[in-house]
């Protein structure tokens, strides 16, 4: 037993619901794996450019991958003391507040229905205000249109939620109403401060912005810190009641099991779409490029926010190629093929499906792959999807840095980053080192180091960093112009799939580097 920890038998359940999985991961107070299950996600896609959840198969899904893996790590003579939850962020879910019944399919993070909703806002002037409050930009990518949307469409809803008998929630809000048997109502500040209704310096569910949305405060959970005692799950799941003691939104969570505690820290997250976070310390950095200010954290009232660039699509490009071009098996097969050959020959892979996010921000934007001749095969085509998500970083580090915030270098993790020929690329084409931990769910391991705060397990944040390994290391190793020479071909393939900022370089909105900028 060591200092600031409890007993060695102690384990944390993290719950981490993402966009096509869910999973559940019981870790040790060493960050050690104990047991964990999984169960896949069903997307459901109305039209194009909509991309919807069954809340009732969310719930399911993570009722069944919590039990199998509380069981398994129990029987292995451990004892769960308390739960955290990591899930996507922004996608929104209504239920009812007796029977938690959803009033409609949750909408997806990656929805574009609101774009037309987010125009007309915009052509109010009303951004500028909006992203003072909230660290954010209009897009349809956040809570507030997608809940506005539900109540215009859903007969009766609206005059329910203004009543309170509809509850509006991110995934974590759903699912711990649902653990808790509908005893608890709440979220954490991380969370909240994705729905564009919270002021992110005030802490508080933001009267202007209800109304300019159209969002009955009735419906809003409870913001908390993201280490809390948010309740007790219902005795019937898991035989007797578990403490609920972390909850933050999926890349805010990664922050943590990376260990970005300080300032300038950055962590990037490659899933199915890609979230790069730096942390800015107690100061809310306001960006000038078309980046998000956020909360990465707020521990006994103290906020620690961070600038983030959101990628809506890079693990969901190769899921992609697998599942409905069929040019691949599996994903780790793309790493071979890159391997395959010595570059694509000039073609650019731009996965604009549902949109481009930071820093161009135009949910207009299609998708193209660019460049192609009779020569080009599947093995240029799987390269230039890995390569995409490599470019987008880049853009995001761009904008940061004129932002006036500088990564030494980064650390990384989600499903993508276990390809090493992908990692010696993103070093490459960034030109800072790239850094891959042992524990490469840090998801999960974030909301379980949250819990495992407000249990005592950690006695602080310098607990978790000693837990922190490191696996991998890879440095850059091409020339400037190399690196600047991909950078133009890459931006000049972005130019010809945006809509709103098409052609628009020189004009002060638009974030395209020039390609002797670099990064």
């Amino acid at each position: 037993m060591r200092a600031g920890f409890m007993d060695d038998n102690s384990l944390l359940l993290a719950i981490d619901q993402g966009t096509t999985t869910s999973r559940a991961i019981a870790f040790d107070s060493f960050g050690g794996i104990v047991a964990s299950a999984q169960s896949e996600l069903p997307q459901i896609y109305p039209k194009d450019g909509w991309v919807e959840h069954d809340p009732d198969e969310i719930w399911r899904t993570t009722f069944d991958v919590s039990k199998r893996t509380f069981e398994a790590a129990e029987s292995k003579g451990g004892r769960v003391v308390a739960i955290g939850i990591a899930n996507q962020r922004e996608t929104t879910v209504l239920w009812n507040r007796r029977t938690g019944t959803p009033v409609h399919n949750a909408i997806v993070w990656q929805d574009r229905r609101t774009t037309e909703t987010c125009d007309q806002l915009r052509e109010l002037g009303v951004e500028e205000e909006i992203q003072a409050k909230t660290g954010l930009l209009l897009d349809p990518y956040f809570s507030a249109t997608k809940i506005a949307w539900i109540l215009d469409h859903v007969e009766g809803s609206r005059a329910q939620a203004e009543a309170g008998s509809i509850l509006f929630g991110t995934i974590d809000s759903f699912l711990l109403w649902h653990l808790t048997a509908g005893k608890v109502h709440a979220t954490d500040a991380t969370n909240a401060s994705r729905t564009s209704l919270f002021n992110i310096h005030s802490h508080q569910w933001d009267e202007d912005l209800l109304h300019l949305f159209a969002v009955p405060r009735a419906c809003l959970p409870k913001v908390c810190d993201s280490a809390f005692r948010f309740g007790e799950t219902n005795p019937a799941i898991f035989g007797r009641p578990i403490p609920i003691l972390g909850i933050a939104g999926d890349q805010q969570a990664a922050t943590i099991g990376q260990c970005c505690f300080t300032p300038g820290a950055a962590k990037s997250t490659y899933g199915t779409g890609c979230f790069l976070l730096v942390n800015t310390g107690q100061k809310a950095v306001k960006s000038s490029n078309r980046l998000l200010t956020t909360i990465a954290y707020r521990l006994s009232g103290q906020t620690t926010y961070a600038l983030e660039g959101s990628i809506f699509v890079a693990g969901a490009a190769i899921q992609w190629l697998r599942d409905d071009l069929n040019i691949i098996t599996e994903a780790a097969e793309t790493e071979r093929l890159a391997r395959l050959i010595e570059d694509t020959g000039d073609v650019y892979f731009v996965p604009a499906f549902t949109g481009l996010g930071a820093p161009y921000w135009d949910p207009t934007a299609r998708g193209a792959i660019v460049g192609l001749t009779r020569s080009t095969g599947r093995a240029e085509i799987a390269r230039a999807a890995l390569e995409a998500s490599c470019y987008q970083t880049a853009d995001l580090l761009a904008a940061m840095a004129k932002d006036g915030i500088d990564a030494v270098n980064l650390r990384v993790d989600g499903g993508m980053t276990k390809n090493d020929w992908l990692l010696q690329y993103l070093a490459n084409i960034l030109d800072i080192s790239i850094e891959r931990p042992v524990v490469m769910e840090t998801t999960a391991l974030g909301a379980a180091c949250l819990a495992g705060l407000q249990a005592g397990i950690f006695g602080s944040l310098d607990d978790i960093t000693r837990i922190w390994r490191q696996e991998s290391y890879f440095e850059p190793a091409i020339t400037p112009v190399e690196r600047n020479k991909r950078l133009a071909g890459w931006r000049a393939a972005v130019g010809r799939t945006l809509n709103r900022y098409e052609n628009k370089a020189t004009d002060e909105k638009s974030i395209i580097c020039s390609p002797n900028e670099g990064v």
